[in-house]
């Protein structure tokens, strides 16, 4: 039982040179591979079930013996007739038929070898648990891998090495290299949350559109904005570039900047700094209101000349950028705030009296509390983006003389992420209790802060290894445009009006039929 077929072990038999009697007497060879049921049934497929017993335990071995030495046996005489006949012939001869009777019984012996199947396992075969065990190994040492991959250049990197690659004073290698100055990743983010305070800023139900003909927010005062906007931040960025150097060409996510590949003169980044300051605060205090490009001004000193300071004398430095991150949603809710205000500049007071006035009722009035939650979304936001954008460069950061929080005390920086990524769930449902946003935010939000969360989680309970740092980063990236998205789209009232506008309100239906009826 369980043997193979005799015409499929008959085919692994070289026939060419093993004779008939061989050939049977190989076919009647046990299977040592494959077991029996029983013993007794194990013996009888060994045996070929007429042997006894006694017979087979006395001679197996003989019975082998016998079946490897059939051949030579029964071809000795022939083997002998053919070695005196090639003997007579010459020695090239000779040795071409030794080889030639080599090869014969090498390939007798494979013969026997085939038809005897092996106990032992391949080598090429691995039992289940150990593959398990290499797979497991294999995917953490990949991801430990990705995980010390190095972050992605910056736009300032990016565009340095696509100035540098173009032709000498043309007009791409200067457009690159201002661009680069400003930092245009980092501008287009904060441009962003000031735009998107604008755009969250509730109108007030007099001064809707559906009360007036005229837009209820200025596109104007928009573009004004974002224009100051973008130009006090590329001040602010050029400042910081310029004040360290010596310490960016230490670091390899800064080592590419223009200022450190030699691309452009300190003389002209001061001049294009001091040039986009005063045009940008300029741009934002007659477009939009004093109040708005006095912000901005203080953003671009707390950055420049505050933030770039405290880098190398405490870790304190990253609750400063904080407050600097936190600064432009207040700058797009005063925007948009001006537009409803009641205030009045008074001939007989001072300027600085008319901007306190003006600054008071925008910033520290109860309509400014919308403002004030946002700029905490992004205070907190700050924390666990930073942490883990700097920890896969704490040592750099310590090589080049910062005193960043990663460098000195991960799980104190790990943490700190932590603790303010829980705070984005009650700022979200205070967006909601205040009016700014429909209830269903509270609902679409939640799983985007659920993701920081989870990942800040990860930072903290791994101290920043396995990956969770990079993990959180990318997390980090996309939580905060989505958040602001989600909000701008959930304003209060927004999804109402467009469902309005787009199915039709049924007591505007109502009255027109009856001003129709009236009619006839």
């Amino acid at each position: 039982m369980f043997r193979p077929s005799t015409l499929a072990r008959l085919h692994a038999i070289p026939l060419d040179d093993v004779c008939i009697t061989c050939a049977r007497r190989i076919l009647r060879l046990p299977r040592v591979g494959q077991r029996g049921f029983t013993r007794s049934t194990r013996i009888k497929q060994i045996a070929g079930g007429k042997i006894e017993r006694s017979y087979f335990w006395q001679n197996a071995s003989r019975e082998q013996r016998l079946d490897e030495r059939s051949y030579f046996w029964q071809n000795a005489f022939r083997d002998q007739r053919m070695e005196a006949a090639q003997a007579e012939g010459e020695d090239a001869v000779g040795v071409a038929a030794s080889s030639t009777q080599e090869r014969k019984a090498q390939s007798r012996t494979a013969s026997i070898a085939t038809a005897i199947p092996s106990t032992a396992l391949p080598i090429t075969e691995e039992p289940p648990h150990r593959r398990r065990k290499r797979l497991k190994e294999e995917a953490k040492a990949a991801e430990e891998a990705a995980a010390d991959a190095p972050l992605p250049l910056d736009a300032s990197a990016q565009l340095s090495e696509a100035a540098s690659a173009a032709p000498a004073r043309s007009l791409r290698r200067t457009i690159n290299t201002y661009l680069s100055l400003s930092k245009p990743r980092l501008a287009f983010l904060i441009v962003l949350t000031s735009t998107a305070a604008y755009s969250i800023y509730p109108v007030p139900a007099l001064l809707s559109t559906s009360a007036t003909a005229a837009p209820s927010l200025s596109t104007l005062t928009l573009a004004f904005l974002t224009t100051g906007t973008f130009l006090t931040v590329a001040s602010a960025n050029t400042l910081n570039m310029l004040f360290e150097p010596s310490h960016d060409a230490k670091m390899s996510r800064t080592r590419n900047r223009p200022l450190v590949r030699g691309l452009i003169s300190k003389r002209s980044a001061l001049l294009f700094a001091i040039a986009t300051g005063v045009l940008g605060t300029g741009t934002l205090w007659y477009g939009v209101n004093p109040t708005t490009s006095l912000l901005g001004a203080s953003n671009v000193v707390l950055y420049s000349f505050i933030y770039t300071g405290l880098k190398r004398l405490h870790p304190i430095n990253t609750w400063i950028g904080a407050i600097v991150g936190a600064i432009p949603p207040l700058m797009g809710w005063c925007a948009a705030a001006s537009q409803y205000s009641t205030f009045a500049p008074s001939s007989s007071a001072t300027a600085l009296q008319n901007l306190w006035a003006e600054s008071r009722e925008l910033l520290f009035t109860e309509q400014a509390i919308g403002g004030w939650l946002l700029a905490a979304l992004l205070f907190a936001w700050q924390f666990p983006h930073f942490f883990a954008l700097s920890h896969a460069i704490r040592h750099e950061y310590a090589a080049a003389g910062y005193t960043m929080l990663t460098s000195t005390n991960i799980p104190m920086a790990a943490r700190v992420s932590f603790r303010y990524s829980l705070l984005m769930f009650p700022i979200c449902i205070l967006l909601t209790t205040e009016g700014l946003t429909d209830p269903v935010f509270v609902l679409a939000s939640t799983g985007v802060n659920a993701w920081m969360v989870k990942e800040a989680w990860g930072f903290w309970r791994k101290n920043g290894e396995q990956g969770s740092a990079r993990r959180l980063f990318w997390a980090s990236v996309w939580h905060l445009p989505g958040v602001l998205v989600l909000a701008m789209v959930f304003k209060k009232g927004l999804v109402g009006r467009v469902w309005r506008g787009v199915v039709g309100d049924e007591e505007d239906e109502w009255e027109e039929d009856n001003a129709a009826a009236r009619g006839m």
